[in-house]
């Protein structure tokens, strides 16, 4: 009996949905409409980069040289001489998004020929991030070499390496952080205005008194929302794959694990905003306060955390959207795995599960 009914409800979803031209409009419109206006690459001042230097000559000239890096506040030296070998691991684990190798007999070089190449290997995961580490290192160079030789300027040349997006393509960054910013808004809006229309319209207490457990009523309006969102999700990693050319390198267990639990954060947000509000118009603007400015703003979507000030990189801390930028964005763009995820992955869970069973326990007790 039970469980007919508990099937008739999540038919009933699925039914209301097809019917309902305005939760049409926001499952098909809106993604495509934040597809369109985020496309673009928005380039944003940064510091504080993480860099680790390799100083293979160690001459007074390469001292010199990395005095004037360490001088500004673009860079933060946070590891010197690391083995080649560990270089790939320092970019799967976000160690560092730069590396700066200056080569042996730097000096002696600098002496004989006028002329000699410094590498910089950088992660172009994020093209704005690349585009600012190779500019700014450019000028230092040419400060450099003017202070070393007034009379020949160009003393030495920066070669550098990208990783991860060769091309520095925006769309490989920004296409990804779309994921996180329309899951979460669709997921989050679209459960909060359904139970919310059920109470506006008095038909919450026609389902209440059926035989069904509120739990089984909670997880009837909210099946159908993951299934929306999850389909939702694959469009938009599909038009960004042929469309933008965004490559998936990694897992796609991986990929598809990390949907399902942002799905559940924001489908919780959602649940928990339906249970202090009696009105869509107001469930609505909650649901954009609470998804739309700290994605956006307070994730890393946009803004590098490391330039936000230490309260506010907290705050960000506790945006579940933080932690599924990092995992999509190496899914998909570095082709790291659970090995490397792993924290980000535990995070999630618990956020997931913490931000449900306080809105189930918060949403019964509202019932009652």
């Amino acid at each position: 009996m039970r469980g007919r009914i508990f099937r008739a409800i999540v038919l009933k979803e699925f039914y209301h949905i097809w019917r309902d031209p305005q939760t049409l409009m926001i499952i098909l419109l809106l993604p495509l409409l934040m597809l369109i206006l985020y496309g673009y690459a928005i380039t944003l001042e940064m510091r504080n980069i993480e860099t680790i230097v390799v100083d293979r000559d160690h001459s007074p000239a390469s001292r010199a040289f990395l005095e004037q890096i360490e001088a500004v506040d673009f860079f933060r030296i946070v590891a010197r001489d690391i083995d080649d070998n560990d270089l790939e691991t320092v970019f799967q684990q976000r160690l560092a998004s730069c590396v700066i190798i200056i080569p042996a007999r730097f000096e002696r070089r600098l002496q004989e020929n006028f002329s000699t190449p410094v590498q910089v290997i950088i992660d172009a995961t994020d093209p704005n991030a690349a585009n600012y580490i190779n500019n700014y290192l450019s000028q230092i160079s040419t400060r450099y070499n003017f202070s070393y030789n007034p009379l020949i300027p160009v003393t030495f040349n920066i070669t550098p390496r990208l990783l991860y997006n060769p091309d520095m393509k925006s769309s490989y960054f920004f296409v990804p952080g779309l994921v996180a910013v329309i899951l979460l808004l669709i997921s989050t809006l679209l459960t909060s205005i359904a139970i919310v229309r059920e109470k506006e319209m008095g038909t919450m207490e026609q389902i209440l008194v059926s035989p069904v457990h509120p739990l089984q009523i909670i997880l009837g309006k909210v099946i159908p929302y993951v299934l929306i969102g999850y389909g939702i999700s694959v469009m938009i990693l599909v038009v960004a794959h042929y469309l933008f050319n965004v490559p998936v390198v990694g897992s796609l267990w991986m990929l598809n694990l990390s949907l399902v639990l942002y799905i559940l954060s924001g489908l919780s947000i959602g649940l928990f905003i339906s249970t202090i509000t009696n009105k869509q118009q107001i469930a609505m603007m909650a649901t954009l306060m609470a998804t739309i400015l700290p994605t956006v703003m307070m994730s890393g979507f946009i803004f590098p955390i490391s330039s936000m000030p230490l309260p506010l990189q907290w705050v960000a801390d506790i945006v579940p959207a933080t932690h599924f930028l990092i995992i999509i964005r190496g899914v998909m763009l570095k082709g790291t795995g659970l090995h490397e995820l792993w924290p980000q992955t535990a995070i999630l869970l618990g956020m997931s599960v913490f931000l449900l069973g306080l809105s189930t326990r918060k949403f019964k007790s509202t019932l009652e």
